[in-house]
């Protein structure tokens, strides 16, 4: 995996203005925070795939899997509750906001770090 500028700076647009957010290199690619909780992502694969992540919460799963593009993260066999890719062409704007409101808000329940 590698870091894809282009999605970085499009979710570095979509969430300017929120205090309280940070990025880290993790996962493979780069990652934004909330009050240190991971909110969302994005990459590329080996094979050149540009997708974004969201950590949208276990309680929120359901809610994400009805949302275009929803692809639950899974590893090692097991699906990771909470956490989906979402590749570039499914996000037109209006996409990437709706799964940037249901990560943020799921980041807003936790506290602080």
């Amino acid at each position: 995996m590698a870091i894809d500028e282009d999605l970085n700076n499009r979710l570095r647009d979509a969430l300017e203005g929120r205090g309280g957010l940070s990025e880290k290199k993790m996962m493979g690619g780069m990652c934004f925070l909330l009050n240190g909780h991971m909110v969302c992502g994005a990459d590329r694969t080996k094979d050149g795939e540009r997708r974004f992540m969201f950590r949208v919460g276990k309680d929120n799963h359901g809610a994400a899997e009805m949302l275009p593009g929803a692809t639950p993260m899974v590893q090692g066999g097991r699906v990771m509750s909470g956490l989906f890719f979402v590749a570039e062409d499914d996000a037109a704007d209006d996409i990437l906001r709706d799964w940037l409101d249901l990560a943020v808000a799921n980041a807003m329940t936790l506290k602080p770090k």
